[in-house]
């Protein structure tokens, strides 16, 4: 999709309802709105960034360990408020009790690692000079204010892994929030305030999606991040072009999961079970396309029909349930019209394929074969708790089906024999490729993809850099003056 000059518009990946008219909680599960937001007036934008600017000057003097110390205690006031922001979690997004759990454990350990380890990452850089005398350095600097457009499917995860290393770097951010997860998005800035992050350096902004340009055109805003829809992504990165800003882009995937061959076949289900149906299966790095040699394809689309047996709807609260609601209405609308338009021209359905008979936004764990080229399951991504499964003769034929595709966000290979796999992993178009695992994350790992998936890297030490100014000092020594002749 080419970009436009309209703002950007929101996807089910980014806000629940397309066209929403104000941040709301509406519980996916109930479908009751249960409490409602207003909407930033156009108006206050510049007070908000020029706020945010006043802290930018004063932030990005405080000693590196200062800034830390706060992103540090952040992570420790999160352990200490779990429970209630688990709940929060599942109450606006519907992700179930202990996936709501984890996902606050990983952002605690993002926090901590940048609290730890960003100074570090900040220390001058010598560079061995090649001509002249004296030295080189390079030196990290924070730029100024950000913009953080960030989607509602891990709504805590994805606002964290950017302002964790920014806050430490010195940056100031403004967060833009998905419209279904308002509370979310309060709680996060809450979090950082009672840190001990002065007013102005982390801002939740209910910003209006018309009102996105403005704030990205401000002459105070230096940067903005995005994780979102194609259409969100390529809408952004245009205004951010237009206005000579740095852009960052996490947008979607249809991450290719291939089965070589496999000493534990069962085991091998259960990673696939496991990559695709986390979060529902709401999930950029979701395993989408299942792509299996022909001589194990039948048992193992056999053992994945068994493991998708297995989910059960219901309440996400309730630590019994195992198939959590989709985010909203709407998304589980979508979801189920690219399900039905593959059935229509001809797929199998292995397993699901309807919506149950409940209510709540929801649509059961389902499986399909024989998809082809003209079927939107092919081609679109699916966000939500629906594999495709492929035959394949060999691995040459594994490599070029995962790479066609528009996306290349994350990938996994399975193998026994460890060559094998690091060779096919060395063909595959992706910014993440993991082997006999399901694509995760952890601090340390680099986050990124490539072709339409987007740009740049978050987490990592590599996180640190994407919205720095690396600043060259170049230090020659000063000529000593000569005696005047007969002095």
């Amino acid at each position: 999709m080419t970009a436009t000059q309209t703002p950007p518009t929101e996807h089910p990946k980014t806000a629940s309802d397309a066209g929403a008219r104000r941040y709301a909680t509406v519980n996916p599960y109930t479908g009751e709105t249960e409490k409602e937001f207003p909407f930033l007036e156009s108006g206050e934008i510049d007070g908000v960034v020029e706020r945010a600017h006043a802290a930018f000057q004063e932030w990005r003097r405080r000693p590196v360990e200062e800034r830390a110390a706060v992103v540090a205690r952040a992570a420790e006031l999160m352990d200490e408020r779990r429970d209630e922001l688990a709940g929060l979690i599942t109450r606006e997004m519907g992700k179930r009790r202990d996936e709501a759990v984890g996902e606050l454990k990983l952002c605690s350990m993002i926090l901590k690692y940048y609290a730890e380890k960003g100074p570090g990452f900040l220390e001058p850089k010598p560079i061995d000079v090649m001509m002249g005398k004296g030295e080189a350095v390079v030196e990290t600097e924070p730029v100024g204010v950000l913009l953080a457009i960030e989607p509602w499917n891990y709504p805590f995860y994805q606002v964290v892994r950017v302002a964790g290393p920014n806050l430490v770097l010195g940056n100031t951010i403004l967060l833009k929030h998905a419209e279904t997860v308002p509370q979310c998005a309060l709680a996060i800035e809450q979090l950082f305030t009672d840190a001990g992050a002065p007013e102005g350096v982390f801002t939740n902004v209910f910003l209006a999606i018309p009102d996105i340009e403005k704030v990205i055109a401000h002459r105070y805003v230096q940067g903005v991040t995005l994780t979102g829809s194609e259409r969100a992504g390529a809408s952004v990165a245009e205004i951010a072009g237009r206005h000579l800003k740095k852009s960052v882009l996490e947008l979607g995937g249809s991450d290719p999961f291939i089965v070589l061959d496999a000493d534990d076949l069962g085991a091998t289900v259960k990673a696939a079970t496991m990559g695709r149906m986390q979060n529902t299966g709401q999930a950029c790095t979701a395993a989408k396309r299942l792509i299996v040699t022909e001589e194990l394809y039948d048992d193992f689309v056999a053992g994945l029909q068994q493991a998708f047996s297995t989910f059960t709807p219901g309440d996400p609260a309730d630590p019994s349930t195992t198939l959590a609601p989709l985010s909203s209405e709407r998304a589980a609308q979508d979801l189920q019209a690219q399900i039905q338009d593959a059935i229509d021209k001809g797929a199998t359905v292995i397993a699901g394929g309807k919506r149950p008979d409940l209510p709540g936004a929801f649509v059961e764990a389902t499986i399909l074969t024989d998809v082809t080229p003209e079927m939107r399951a092919y081609k679109e991504e699916l966000f939500g708790p629906a594999a495709v499964v492929y035959k394949v003769k060999d691995e040459e034929e594994a490599i070029e089906l995962a790479n066609n595709s528009d996306f290349g966000l994350g990938a996994a290979v399975f193998s026994g024999d460890l060559d094998r796999a690091r060779s096919v992993a060395d063909r595959l178009e992706a910014g993440m490729v993991w082997i006999n695992q399901p694509t995760a994350s952890s601090p340390e790992l680099p986050f990124g993809g490539i072709k339409r998936s987007g740009y740049g890297r978050e987490l990592s030490e590599l996180g640190m850099f994407e919205f720095a100014n690396r600043r060259l000092v170049r230090t020659v020594p000063a000529k000593k003056a000569t005696k005047p002749a007969g002095g």
